[in-house]
């Protein structure tokens, strides 16, 4: 029987689990220019688990949450990014997802339909927008671990920074998820973004 249930896997700021918050009960993060209506069910994840996905993240576009460049992940790329899984119900993912792409929550979107039904590849896409590709990274407790990001790889298009108070997000999530101390953050941002003079901003 298909599962209710999935493993939402963050790469970004919902690494954050008051960021991630702000999908799910509602809410405006530290830094972002939007306030979040939430999902339909406001229950908070049952668990969570670090993980490190078999791909690279990158920076691309402009968001207009944050200002700066936007956090993708090419699961084809050669390296390895550190990430956090949330046990959340389809609903959830679909709401944002939904969300993500600066829409309101549809109880008939048919993208809950689909994951309901199982993905039928490692891969869908929804959609043609940033957050619309899906892409199957494992199992966890015989649950599919998902995560979304862009349809273009690293390669395709110009990289561009990201602003502090997002990078702030991701820095509380890596801290929450994997321990991470400050130096350990810093060197993986430079690492990733190509600044070693960068600096984690710090949440307001």
């Amino acid at each position: 029987m298909p599962a209710s249930e999935i493993w939402y896997v963050s790469y970004g700021s919902n690494m954050s689990r008051r960021r991630l918050g702000c999908y799910i009960e509602g809410g405006r993060p530290p830094g972002s220019a939007v306030t979040y209506g939430g999902a339909r069910d406001a229950t908070m994840p049952v668990a969570d688990l670090p993980v490190t996905l078999p791909g690279s993240l990158y920076f691309a576009g402009e968001s207009t949450t944050w200002g700066g460049g936007v956090a993708f992940y090419d699961h084809d790329a050669p390296s390895g990014t550190p990430a956090r899984a949330y046990r959340i119900t389809v609903g959830q993912f679909v709401d944002l997802a939904n969300q993500e792409m600066h829409r309101i929550p549809d109880p008939d979107d048919p993208l809950e339909e689909v994951l309901l039904a199982g993905l039928p590849d490692a891969r869908h896409r929804a959609g043609p927008g940033h957050y619309e590709t899906l892409i199957e990274v494992g199992r966890h407790e015989d649950l599919p671990m998902l995560t979304f990001t862009a349809p273009h790889g690293l390669d395709a298009v110009p990289h561009t920074r990201p602003e502090p108070a997002y990078l702030a997000m991701l820095a509380e999530g890596l801290r929450e998820a994997h321990g991470w101390d400050e130096a350990q953050v810093s060197d993986y941002f430079a690492s990733v973004v190509g600044h070693e003079d960068l600096r984690v901003g710090t949440p307001v």
